[in-house]
């Protein structure tokens, strides 16, 4: 087992910082290589930039919880997430068809992440079953 994992390029869990202007105000990002080229797939696909694409997630994740706690741990999610989503079909492999012209709702029907454990859980999966 442990071959398959630690056969990856060292240049892949090398950390990188990289500087990002959110409303004008510069910050520092770090994040694994991997991370970084995940991100970068994910802001072609939508016509944007690493930074752009970071600035929208940003945005959205304040208009949806008020707050960023972690925001570099955010983004390693939503690449993994991206992954995940293409695995399970959510999201086309197919690179040219843009994230943001897929319906959310479908995408995350595919999720198969096991959060049954996970308190308000069960309500979001009502939710998410009603729409």
């Amino acid at each position: 087992m442990c071959q398959v994992f630690i056969s990856a390029d060292p240049h892949l869990y090398e950390s990188r910082t990289r500087s990002v202007r959110l409303h004008g105000m510069a910050t520092s990002i770090r994040l694994e290589n991997l991370f970084w080229n995940v991100l970068d797939a994910i802001a072609r696909r939508d016509g944007m930039s690493v930074p752009q694409l970071c600035t929208k997630l940003y945005d959205e994740l304040i208009e949806a919880r008020a707050e960023v706690g972690n925001f570099a741990s955010f983004l390693r999610v939503c690449s993994g997430r991206y992954l995940a989503l293409q695995l399970s079909g959510g999201i086309p492999q197919d690179a040219s068809i843009p994230i943001a012209s897929l319906n959310a709702r479908r995408v995350l029907a595919t999720e198969h992440w096991p959060m049954a454990n996970r308190p308000g859980q069960a309500a979001r999966q009502q939710v998410l079953a009603a729409a």
